[in-house]
């Protein structure tokens, strides 16, 4: 059986670039709109999830009567808009993805939010460094099922148990590990702790290849 680190796989939101404050700021304003104040119990269902899931949340929340499609359309602009013009990458990020490439280590980006966001990501990052990448609604499910992560394992050619997923929420985890990756956590604003198969940093700038590696090692 082959052995060793075949591929790494990013999520995008609050793990490589640092848009997770962008969504949450979207969320809130969409929620003050219909009177709604996010409190901590809101994060788990608006972090690490597509944009439909997060408007059903509000619509459920909502005191009036409030259409989850249009609260999607209105979420999904937002969030475009704002990532235009505030892509910034997290640290290690970039140092990280050029030492991947440099070893000729295939990576792939696996992220819950839309395709045009996802395009803003990969431009400003640089499309050089992934091998391929998948968005929300290219999936029959998103995060947390493995259809997002089992794609770009299947448009690598790589075996799950010898990849390493880089997720910063526990939904995220939940779907790297369902497809059957071990998983490198960086949580952002929601805590993720360790498990069999799972390590967790403090930030990017505490990984390099050599530990991704090991996270794949057969004892």
């Amino acid at each position: 059986m082959p052995t060793g680190l075949q591929a790494v796989l990013f999520d995008m939101d609050g793990t490589l670039v640092d848009t997770e404050r962008l969504w949450l700021r979207t969320v809130e304003e969409e929620a003050l709109g219909l009177g709604l104040a996010l409190t901590e119990a809101d994060l788990a269902a608006v972090l690490g999830h597509a944009i439909e899931p997060c408007a059903r949340h509000l619509a459920s929340r909502a005191a009036r009567d409030a259409d989850p499609a249009r609260l999607a359309a209105s979420l999904e602009r937002r969030f475009t808009e704002l990532v235009r013009g505030r892509v910034e990458p997290l640290p290690g990020a970039v140092e990280l993805l050029t030492a991947l490439r440099s070893a000729g280590m295939p990576t792939a980006l696996v992220s819950a939010s839309p395709r045009p966001v996802v395009d803003t990501v990969l431009d400003a990052l640089g499309r050089h460094l992934f091998v391929t990448s998948v968005a929300e609604g290219e999936t029959p499910r998103t995060k947390p099922f493995p259809d997002p992560y089992r794609a770009a394992l299947t448009a690598l050619g790589a075996d799950p148990a010898r990849c390493v997923a880089v997720e910063d929420t526990p939904t995220g985890v939940a779907s790297a590990e369902a497809a059957g990756c071990a998983v490198l956590a960086v949580p952002s604003y929601t805590p993720v702790p360790p498990a069999p198969r799972r390590t967790v940093a403090g930030t990017l700038l505490e990984v390099d290849l050599a530990l991704l590696r090991r996270l794949v090692a057969v004892p």
